[in-house]
């Protein structure tokens, strides 16, 4: 894939920069997909249930989670 356009993301906490080859023509969906899968995936745990979190938050998504070993979760979706 060729790409003719840069995305860098500074990390303020972090103190790192991210920098993410791209075509200018992405559009908002790409871009959403490329963060995700180049940006968030690169912490821990904890940094990403707190985003998914937020991220939820701000889209008006209410999360129900259950444990794995509650008896009444039978790995299927209800």
């Amino acid at each position: 894939m060729s790409t003719d356009a840069m995305w860098v993301v500074v990390d303020k906490l972090a103190k790192s920069t991210h920098f993410n080859p791209m075509k200018i023509n992405y559009s908002r969906e790409k871009l959403v997909e490329l963060y995700i899968s180049k940006i968030v995936r690169l912490h821990d745990p904890r940094f990403t249930s707190r985003f998914w979190g937020k991220l939820q938050e701000t889209l008006g998504t209410k999360l129900n989670f259950t444990t794995t070993f509650h008896p009444q979760t039978d790995k299927q979706p209800e």
